[in-house]
């Protein structure tokens, strides 16, 4: 098999293009989902949610936020551990949730869990029960019948239906089903995830495929994140890119395509910069999301969005939407590189666009 030949520049363009980030905007909120197959439902809102950020750097301001909300309540797209998927995707999720909590051989922590699961039989099947006869219905509304209490260190200490219902989502028995105001609600798995099935192994070369189609070059290995996976394994074709150390994965489809770049505000937790490591190692880019830092030890801000242009990432917006005041305040424009009038020109009018779309008043920083 040919191992393609890339120099830096081709493989950022490469990925900028498979998230749909170039001046050719994609239309439909749903196909970008099914595109990028995933959008973190962070909640966070510094300046917008996550999941409402992505959607309004590949879609602009014709992207409403409820459309989001009514899509999960409708279930035209659904969510499982946190990330917002189309539904038809979820059956490459049935099999390993079949096998919770792994295959064999179990670690500790896995046995753990499993025990605990099983010492609170009779609060899971009461659970159960319930959705089955009102649901779907948020946690406050679920019975607590646990036998054995959990623990932690952290906030879930005791928080025992917040954790059955973890695991039952983890077992494919409960899955989310959109929310009543400020509530998740939640719901027997039957209800809402399709009936289809995909075998665990095939599953799993599906997802690589998937993910490399949404990435446009990846690694084959990389190590374990929280949510979803950075690499993809044998998915695609090999390739090595020019100043970088190892074999990458691309995506044959994407390459050898026209690419017209643009300025682009991004979420922090943007798949394009979420992968620290390929972040560093094909744009360069340092960043880290810091709103986890005491204040005085932040470079770029709390929720500092990284700034695209063309197939580099140039900068970093230190903004918040201050919503009682009305205004999108921005703090401060980080430059990585000197910016160009142009680069100024583009950047300034994705800032304006931004807070057009917020609905609130542009306030820069003197």
């Amino acid at each position: 098999m040919t191992v393609h030949e890339l120099s830096r520049g081709d493989a950022r363009r490469l990925a900028v293009r498979a998230q749909l980030l170039t001046a050719d905007r994609p239309s439909g909120m749903v196909d970008v989902v099914r595109r990028l197959t995933l959008l973190q439902n962070d909640p966070t809102s510094a300046v917008a949610p996550s999941a409402d950020l992505v959607l309004w750097s590949r879609l602009g301001s014709s992207y409403a936020p409820a459309q989001l909300r009514d899509a999960l309540d409708e279930q035209t797209l659904l969510e499982l551990h946190g990330m917002i998927r189309p539904p038809e995707d979820l059956a490459l999720y049935r099999a390993e949730m079949a096998e919770w909590p792994g295959r064999p051989p179990l670690r500790d922590w896995q046995e753990g869990l499993r025990d605990w699961v099983d010492a609170n039989r009779g609060c899971r099947l009461d659970i159960l029960a319930r959705l089955r006869a009102d649901g779907p219905l948020p946690a406050r509304e679920l019975p607590d019948t646990c036998d054995v209490p959990w623990r932690s260190s952290g906030w879930t200490n005791d928080r025992n239906v917040r954790k059955m219902i973890d695991f039952l989502v983890q077992r494919g028995e409960v899955a989310a089903a959109g929310r009543r105001g400020a509530d998740r609600l939640w719901d027997l798995a039957e209800r809402v995830y399709p009936d289809e099935v995909v075998p665990y192994e095939e599953a799993r070369r599906i997802r690589g495929e998937r993910r490399l189609r949404a990435l446009g070059i990846a690694r084959a290995r990389a190590p374990e994140s929280p949510g979803e996976p950075n690499d993809v394994g044998a998915a695609g074709e090999p390739a090595v890119v020019e100043g970088v150390k190892g074999q990458w994965r691309v995506d044959p489809e994407l390459l050898d395509q026209t690419f017209t770049g643009r300025a682009a505000l991004l979420s922090p937790l943007d798949r394009l910069v979420y992968d620290r490591r390929r972040l560093t190692e094909l744009f360069e880019y340092d960043y880290q999301l810091e709103m986890y830092k005491p204040a005085a030890k932040r470079r770029w801000g709390y929720w500092a969005l990284p700034i695209l242009y063309g197939d580099r990432l140039v900068g970093k917006l230190d903004a918040t939407a201050d919503r009682r005041a009305g205004v999108l305040r921005v703090d401060a424009i980080h430059e990585d590189v000197p910016f160009t009038r142009a680069m100024t020109t583009a950047v300034r009018h994705e800032i304006e666009d931004l807070a057009d779309w917020l609905g609130l008043t542009l306030a820069l920083a003197s």
